[in-house]
């Protein structure tokens, strides 16, 4: 039986699900693109909760050493602490870990895409280079480049983020973000007495705010560090100049009043350019992940909110189910991109619906359907 011939695939995106899908697809001996509108790697941002799953997703992948790496570059949980915004505990949990199970990671952003970027062949990184048109026939996709460029081949994968082009264009244009409420801070502090080892602080939502704090470990230079993230329930301006200058802005000081003296003080220590803020959204769910030859993944195909800790899980995840698609149906990439649809598609219709019922229950406002200013991409 004579082997089917490397798909040529563009992937838009450089996150940690286009990343994954780059490396898992060359391995697969496909001829891989891996275009991103950034000129290099963007490997900023503060922490994140990436639990058991996600590190499960990254072993599945088959890396030899990947999900090893990753686990040294993080820190395993091991408890969670609730509190009131005044700091009293409401509740102390354990984390709940088998001993034969991977452990959910408390890791910086750029630990995870600076491992995945050690994997990635040389030639596969294109920067600069944002997707501005992308069509499809039975033949092939052609895409439409920043700075006049082109490209052609067999298949597009959006990972291009809640913002994508990919998607709005070629998947689902009916798409809509929709305004969870909160303005959202969050930063990366040197500190070695607020969070110990593998410790998770959540500060219960009262009088609008919305707080936590988690243990990130030693930078290069040995320094402990904590991250921290705080959400304010506001109204979206409609204005996008408006949207954009609130950006700039710090927390409020009344806003940050309503937290506890040591928690606020940690977040006041964070020198400005640490801290990164952004509006709240979310995505409803898509009638589809798949049109043809352009599929989605990762946030462009279910940005949820961080109430579950799932939105860079799924996005692993979608990597691992497309990789085995493709390798499982070879010379038929329309439908290895109908399975992995087909497959994805009600898994993560339930981590959007149960992320939004937990933003919902804990308290963040709802922007009636009639009231839909657009957001800016930051």
């Amino acid at each position: 039986m004579t082997a089917a011939p490397p798909l040529r695939i563009a992937i838009a995106g450089a996150g940690s699900s286009g990343m994954l899908l780059a490396i898992l697809l060359e391995r697969q001996g496909h001829q891989v693109s891996l275009f991103e509108r950034a000129a290099a790697p963007r490997t900023e941002g503060c922490g994140i909760l990436l639990v058991s799953a996600g590190v499960r997703a990254v072993a599945e992948a088959g890396v030899p050493g990947l999900a090893e790496r990753l686990i040294a570059a993080g820190q395993p949980v091991r408890s969670y602490h609730f509190r009131n915004l005044l700091g009293g505990t409401i509740n102390v949990a354990e984390a709940d870990q088998a001993p034969h199970e991977l452990p959910s990671l408390l890791i910086h952003r750029t630990a995870i895409l600076e491992t995945l970027w050690g994997e990635l062949g040389p030639g596969l990184f294109h920067g600069g280079c944002a997707v501005e048109s992308c069509h499809q026939d039975g033949a092939g996709v052609r895409l439409g480049l920043a700075d006049g460029l082109g490209w052609e081949g067999d298949l597009l994968i959006g990972a291009d983020g809640i913002f994508s082009q990919a998607a709005a264009a070629a998947v689902a244009p009916e798409r809509h973000l929709n305004y969870l409420g909160d303005r959202v801070w969050r930063g990366v502090v040197p500190d070695d007495g607020f969070c110990q080892e593998g410790e998770f602080f959540v500060y219960a939502r009262g009088r609008g705010i919305y707080a936590n704090f988690f243990h990130l470990g030693p930078d290069a230079e040995g320094v402990a560090r904590t991250h921290w993230g705080f959400f304010n329930e506001e109204e979206l301006p409609v204005d996008r100049g408006e949207q954009r200058r609130l950006l700039q802005e710090p927390i409020p000081a009344e806003a940050l009043a309503k937290l506890s003296a040591q928690a606020a003080a940690v977040i006041a220590s964070t020198p400005p350019e640490r801290v990164v803020a952004n509006w709240s959204f979310d995505l409803d769910p898509l009638p589809r992940l798949v049109k043809g030859r352009i599929g989605l993944i990762g946030d462009a195909a279910h940005a949820m909110s961080s109430s579950q800790a799932r939105g860079m899980t799924a996005g692993l995840e979608d990597a691992v189910y497309l990789a085995r698609a493709l390798a499982n149906t070879p010379g038929d990439p329309t439908e290895a991109l109908r399975v992995y649809g087909a497959e994805r598609l009600p898994v993560v219709h339930d981590y959007q619906f149960r992320s939004r019922e937990v933003s919902n229950r804990i308290g963040r406002s709802r922007r009636p359907h009639n009231q839909r200013p657009e957001p800016v991409a930051v």
